[in-house]
């Protein structure tokens, strides 16, 4: 209930749909002929201009993405990968056969290299089915192990999680199908904007600190840089930014992540 509740919560709360249900009840205030309906119009108009003119969904991912640097070397020995998924397109993949991503690909893409790199390591991909997949949607655990054979890796090299629906159950759920050690130390593959929740949510679940690997960046790390407004990718940008802050605190007041905004720990 809890699950379902946040993603529709997030539908309501998104900001492209906030201001479009601004805008709207502006329209109907002011066919109504009341007194708030033209200055909701006016404010969503002016906010629609900000969101195109600024990046406000850059200056939201920045701090995100760098929470967690990216390692300078791979680690010479870990115990083991976990992967995860929210990044394919289960419906259209199911459909026309073949495995289709989203723009999170970068995730599943770095499973041949890390495979490779690490023979002996087992490695996990965990993903399942979305909170509004319909009949015809696969678990995204199953896109994968299509995306990988395609790609010349063993099925039995990678261990594959198909029922997580959320990044607390790719915790909990991988957890329980590799029963990691305290003193063992695995890499943890997510986007980078994703990391910090990741790394609290499975501290929270008892793991042992993960070792992040962030891949799948939106911003470079510096300072936005001065361009024309365009108001789709921008808005579309503020809306994963927005996500990931909701999720944090939604998290947080739920007690799925050891704080607020984890970052890296001492050691």
């Amino acid at each position: 209930m809890a699950y379902l509740a946040g993603k529709i919560a997030f539908v309501l709360l998104r900001p492209s749909n906030l201001l479009l249900l601004l805008g709207l009840a502006g329209l109907v205030g002011a066919l109504a002929r009341r007194r708030w309906g033209r200055p909701s119009m006016a404010a969503s108009l002016l906010a629609l201009a900000a969101a195109a003119a600024l990046p406000f969904g850059h200056w939201l991912l920045l701090p995100l993405e760098d929470r967690f640097p990216a390692p300078a070397t791979y680690p010479d020995r870990v115990a083991g990968v976990v992967v995860l998924g929210g990044g394919v397109d289960t419906r259209i993949s199911a459909v026309r056969g073949q495995a289709s991503f989203k723009e999170t690909m970068e995730r599943f893409a770095a499973i041949p290299e890390l495979a490779r790199r690490y023979p002996d390591a087992p490695i996990v991909f965990t993903g399942g089915m979305a909170w509004n997949a319909g009949a015809r949607d696969v678990p995204e655990a199953q896109v994968i192990a299509q995306f990988l054979e395609r790609q010349g890796l063993p099925a039995a090299r990678v261990i594959l999680e198909p029922r997580a629906r959320s990044t607390r159950d790719n915790a909990t759920l991988v957890r329980e199908l590799v029963r990691p050690e305290p003193n063992q130390r695995w890499l943890l593959v997510t986007s980078a904007a994703h990391m910090p929740r990741a790394v609290g949510v499975f501290r929270r679940a008892g793991w042992p600190e993960p070792l992040p690997w962030p891949v799948d960046y939106r911003t470079t790390g510096a300072p936005a840089e001065i361009e024309w407004p365009s108001l789709g990718p921008r808005l579309q940008q503020l809306d994963e930014a927005a996500y990931e802050w909701y999720a944090l605190v939604y998290y947080r007041l739920l007690g799925y992540t050891d704080a607020l905004l984890p970052g890296p720990r001492d050691g």
